[in-house]
């Protein structure tokens, strides 16, 4: 998920990035299913998780797509937003370990951004993302929001952008970036 306003264009260690952002239209239905070799699914909410913990869910599932807004954050930051009530976290555990995680932010009144969506890279494949998407959108829209939206941008896993207007969102704008590449800063 791209937030960062794009550096200055002068070295060879930068990115562009196009960043798509779409509101949800109308939610698909059927709900997609539990995939069958899932015995055992949990979703909790963690409240006023630990930074430690929200930097692991973070690396662990933004590493392959190279997310690095919160990595340079400092922890009083990072735990300000984390901890924050209209901040939801919750974490999807397959037979007792973390296998994926949804943020949503609610701090905007009447609207609720999906922040961050993923899974650790052990269950990309295993089919949980379209049902874990379906989830967080009925998990936002218990809130009543006038809006539900995301973005999502070319460093993210090539089917994201598919699987959110499967799910029912709509583009509304894109926007092309040029970012310092992640990996060649201090903080990655």
């Amino acid at each position: 998920m791209m937030r960062s306003s794009a550096p200055p264009v002068h070295s060879s260690k930068t990115l562009k990035v196009t960043v798509t952002y779409l509101n949800l239209s109308t939610l698909v239905e059927p709900a997609p299913t539990i995939p069958s070799q899932i015995s055992s699914l949990t979703l909790l909410r963690t409240k006023n998780p630990t930074v430690s913990f929200y930097r692991y869910l973070y690396y662990q599932v933004g590493e392959p797509w190279l997310w690095y807004e919160r990595r340079g954050m400092s922890d009083s930051d990072l735990h300000a937003i984390i901890t924050n009530d209209a901040v939801a976290i919750h974490v999807l555990y397959i037979e007792g370990t973390p296998a994926g995680y949804v943020e949503l932010d609610n701090r905007v009144p009447g609207e609720v951004e999906i922040a961050y969506f993923g899974l650790l890279p052990e269950y990309i494949g295993c089919k949980l993302g379209p049902w874990f998407l379906y989830w967080a959108v009925r998990e936002a829209q218990s809130q009543s929001p006038d809006r539900i939206w995301v973005n999502t941008c070319t460093l993210d896993h090539p089917a994201a952008l598919a699987l959110y207007q499967r799910t029912g969102f709509v583009i509304y704008e894109r926007q092309t970036l040029t970012i310092w590449d992640p990996r060649t800063q201090p903080n990655w």
